[in-house]
């Protein structure tokens, strides 16, 4: 069964509600707050014989399929590889699957996720079947980035926002998710997390709080000229890249914020405070604006997947980093 989250209440009644089902949904939203989940629990609920109210069974003969993996009208498209492309080939796959009859004489239910990790030929390739379903089949698709998408796969999905719950829901059901951490570093999760509460229990067993304060100590160093932006570089190789793109892009933006309202209650977690100030004291808004533009290049590369020399990347990265604190 799928999970439940307290936040997608709303969502659900909105969605299994229906009298009749779109061939074709967009759940979109921030990683990290449940999409995946609510796309198999709405799986599960059309395939179903026998649904109890809203839900499904659990205990037909399609429900049983569905929990053994072997579905027959059920087909999951995903990338082969963790964080690689969807490819055509794939694509074409489930084509083939969609224009089939069902076994089971229901419906056919597809759940991509995540789409935008398509290339363009296999988004391409997946509009045929967006437009003109075969028989009564439904396209469950789950986006963290829909700004990524072709304007075209968007337009023929019935889209439905799935927002950030509130952060009084997040911390109260964090504190039954994560009872070994303290109620501190649970809101220290959450902000990393930047709110997505499961994005949250991700990071923490990724150790990024260790990992965050590994990088606040380097960037401390690197300013009092105690490491070099080399040795940094290659120290931070157990770090992911996108991570710490994600932490400068931030750090970058509350320096500007500071410098336009001198609020130091707007500068982010504690760790980086007193450094955050002194940047914002010691550089120009040009400074952080040229290196914030640089830094949001980059991070679209690395979203991209594209080709990059991390230590080479991290190097530069750094080294203008270094030089923020010059000449006003």
């Amino acid at each position: 069964m799928a999970e439940v989250y307290p936040w997608q209440d709303d969502l659900w009644q909105q969605m299994a509600g229906r009298a009749q089902h779109a061939h074709a949904y967009l759940l979109h939203g921030p990683a990290g707050i449940g999409k995946r989940a609510l796309a198999e629990r709405l799986m599960a609920s059309l395939l179903c014989k026998q649904p109890a109210g809203l839900e499904a069974c659990g205990t037909c003969k399609s429900c049983l399929l569905l929990a053994a993996g072997s579905h027959p009208d059920n087909y999951i498209l995903e990338p082969e590889e963790a964080d690689k492309a969807i490819k055509v080939d794939q694509v074409r796959e489930l084509v083939s699957f969609v224009v089939q009859t069902a076994q089971l004489g229901g419906r056919k239910v597809v759940l991509v996720e995540p789409v935008e990790a398509m290339n363009i030929n296999a988004a391409n390739a997946l509009l045929k079947s967006l437009e003109e379903p075969s028989g009564d089949t439904v396209l469950l698709l789950v986006s963290h980035q829909s700004s990524r998408l072709l304007p075209t796969i968007r337009s023929r999905c019935v889209q439905q926002a799935c927002p950030l719950p509130g952060e009084a829901l997040s911390l109260h059901w964090l504190a039954t998710a994560l009872p070994d951490c303290s109620a501190q570093e649970r809101v220290e999760l959450l902000t990393l997390a930047a709110g997505s509460p499961l994005a949250a229990v991700k990071l923490q067993a990724q150790g990024v709080r260790e990992q965050r304060a590994a990088v606040v100590e380097g960037v401390k160093k690197l300013l009092k000229h105690q490491q070099s932006a080399t040795q940094l570089a290659e120290s931070w190789n157990a770090i992911p890249l996108l991570l710490l793109f994600d932490w400068f892009c931030d750090w970058s933006s509350l320096i500007l914020r500071y410098q336009l309202t001198q609020d130091e209650s707007g500068l982010g977690l504690e760790d980086m405070r007193k450094v955050l100030q002194y940047l914002a004291q010691k550089t120009t808004q040009e400074k952080v604006l040229n290196i914030q533009d640089w830094i949001l290049a980059q991070r679209q590369k690395v979203l991209g997947k594209a080709n990059l020399n991390r230590v080479l990347l991290l190097e530069a990265l750094l080294v203008q980093w270094a030089s923020l604190p010059g000449q006003r």
